[in-house]
């Protein structure tokens, strides 16, 4: 009785264990725990190289990152601007690609 208990309690952890592992991977559009952090943390980097930057005013651009992508959007006030930021961004280790959707003002 007492070893059917044990075994049956085993099984029970691993199952819980495996499903757990299961819900911290990614998918094509969830970001697993580990890749949420890093992109994070790229965004902030690229949110402070705009703010350090003189040509760049970091209040006119918003910085979304998903798996290494960086989205640049905002409305801007030159053509200048646009292409410091997206300089910026991809200068930014761990950065992948950046996908452009600043505007003019």
């Amino acid at each position: 009785m007492k070893k059917q208990l044990g075994n049956y309690l085993a099984a029970s952890f691993l199952a819980v264990a495996l499903v757990s592992v299961a819900g911290c991977e990614s998918t094509p559009k969830q970001e697993g725990t580990g890749e949420y952090i890093d992109d994070s943390v790229i965004t902030t980097k690229v949110k402070t190289a705009l703010v350090n930057d003189p040509v760049t005013k970091a209040t006119e651009i918003n910085v979304e990152t998903f798996k290494g992508v960086v989205q640049l959007s905002g409305f801007v006030s030159s053509q200048a601007a646009i292409n410091r930021a997206v300089e910026l961004a991809r200068g930014v280790s761990g950065v992948k690609s950046v996908r452009n959707d600043m505007r003019l003002k």
